[in-house]
């Protein structure tokens, strides 16, 4: 059986990326498995480098001490790796989650979890702490790589956990988004919710076409979904579109180079995240 796994980052996430990880564990009917992977510094200054130019002695004293602080620095992030899964299965214990594991690693996070991919039938990541920019739907390079490497489906846990009900598909009628509104159309984690597909643009009767054929594949896996064509930009229609009917989850494809996808691993700019508070899930 293929697990859930639910990358723990920080301790600011560990509450919504274990409730959303529940809910998908129960949706799906598989097991759980809690990540967390401490990471290498990869802007972190090499200790060789610092050895030009300084006096034997003072060399010697500065590079003990640097020693003795990285290793102490490690000491500290497994120690808070640690805790954060501790906190997570007991969390999840208390939704009375049975299949249960948890994993501690280190490396970088994109190699760690490609490694665990095989054993994977849906991911669950959050926001880093410390986003590059709160310019794209996912402002963080660390969950960007992610989401490019993975070959499977990745849920971005909202900032705090809300029970989905209604979810987006963001639409544009090209290849990439009709595979996922098919993927959508037989997916066992998305059942029972309100559809709604959303496309954006100028065209209004070349988005009529593609959205009455979008209605058509979600009714065969017993969805009555409902469409909108809006003319604004993606964002705007997006997060005004969430906003007016209560959605909980944004739905998108992770190949393509559409306008819609660059709001999730492209540059346009947007402030959809802080005007709405969405989960995203991104399907391969």
């Amino acid at each position: 059986m293929k697990n859930v796994i639910a990358c723990i980052s920080s301790p600011r996430r560990v509450q919504s990326i274990c409730d959303y990880a529940i809910w998908a564990v129960r949706r799906l009917g598989s097991e759980l498995e809690l990540l967390h992977v401490v990471e290498r510094e990869q802007d972190a200054v090499p200790i060789a480098d610092l050895s030009g130019g300084i006096w034997m002695g003072a060399q010697e004293t500065l590079l003990k001490e640097l020693a003795e602080l990285d290793e102490r620095r490690q000491q500290l992030a497994q120690e808070q790796g640690r805790q954060l899964l501790q906190a997570a299965t007991e969390r999840a214990r208390e939704a009375g989650i049975q299949g249960l594991a948890g994993l501690a690693r280190q490396g970088y996070l994109v190699d760690v979890l490609l490694e665990l991919e095989d054993d994977a039938r849906l991911f669950v990541m959050g926001q880093h702490d410390r986003p590059t920019k709160p310019s794209r739907l996912l402002p963080d390079q660390h969950l960007e790589a992610a989401v490019r490497a993975l070959h499977r489906p990745v849920l971005v846990a909202g900032p705090s956990f809300v029970t989905p009900t209604r979810f987006l598909v963001a639409f544009d009628g090209s290849a990439t988004s009709r595979k996922t509104v098919e993927m959508v159309s037989r997916s066992p984690l998305l059942q029972g919710m309100q559809a709604h597909v959303l496309t954006a643009g100028s065209d209004a009767g070349e988005a009529r076409q593609a959205l009455q054929w979008a209605r058509e594949q979600l009714a065969q896996g017993g969805f009555d979904a409902i469409t909108h064509h809006a003319a604004e930009r993606p964002a705007d229609a997006l997060a005004a579109y969430a906003g007016q009917h209560g959605i909980d989850m944004l739905v998108m494809g992770a190949y393509g180079h559409s306008r819609i996808r660059q709001l999730v691993l492209g540059s346009t700019t947007t402030e959809i995240l802080s005007r709405v508070s969405l989960a995203v899930l991104i399907l391969r």
